[in-house]
């Protein structure tokens, strides 16, 4: 695992359990939220998989994906310095391996072996530039569209790899869309809404590349049910 600098003493950290891990995280990242987790558990992982993060920022899914399988093999990708920081300290900490890399995701990966993975993971940008949505320029897409993205991910993967990834429920069809147009069929989905009264807030995706067409939907994921 590459090293690096660690990160400044006069950031504040803060602190959470991931299961068996201890994740932790400060200034120049993203803050950990919902949609992580629920990726981490709709995302299907087997024993052995070489998994790889695109925009893995501290760690958060690197963390997750080892905890539900121990023999997981972690890579991950990360475009700012002082995220990337805390991803090596996290995994460092945690008395874990994998091959951590900074960069622009999109130049980064052609550093990588193409179809050297079985997994992908993201947790991308939510919106497109200039959508004018609510976040702040973290959740826009700016250098990397959700198309370079599948791009990307599909380079990695081997035949028959997914690609697991959150929108907004809003974005289902840009989701779809642009799975298909980097090689890769959508193979399950899963809508999330905070009540039953809601209507679904977010999408959870899981292409497969060169897959058969046959999409699987999931139940409908309900964060509170009172």
């Amino acid at each position: 695992m590459p090293t690096s600098r660690d990160p400044r003493p006069e950031q504040m950290e803060r602190a959470e359990q991931l299961g068996p891990f201890t994740y932790r995280w400060g200034e120049g990242c993203f803050p950990l939220g919902q949609d992580t987790l629920l990726l981490a558990a709709f995302a299907t992982v087997r024993r052995g998989d070489r998994a790889c993060d695109l925009g893995c920022g501290a760690g958060a899914l690197l963390l997750l994906l080892r905890g539900r399988v121990p023999s997981v093999q972690l890579t991950g990708i990360e475009c700012s310095p002082d995220a990337y920081a805390w991803a090596v300290r996290n995994l460092r900490e945690n008395a874990l391996t994998g091959d951590l890399r900074c960069g622009d995701l999109r130049k980064t990966a052609l550093l990588l072996p193409a179809g050297g993975f079985d997994l992908v993971i993201a947790n991308p940008p939510y919106y497109p530039a200039g959508t004018g949505k609510p976040g702040g320029g973290a959740r826009m897409e700016t250098s990397c569209t959700l198309e370079a993205l599948c791009g990307a991910a599909a380079r990695l993967l081997r035949n028959g790899g997914r690609f697991a990834l959150t929108l907004p429920a809003a974005r289902l069809t840009d989701g779809v869309a642009a799975l298909r147009a980097a090689g890769m069929e959508p193979k399950r989905m899963q809508l999330v809404q905070h009540t039953p009264a809601s209507p679904p807030s977010v999408v959870l995706l899981e292409g497969v590349r060169q897959g058969k067409p046959g999409l699987s939907v999931l139940p409908v994921c309900c964060l509170h049910r009172g």
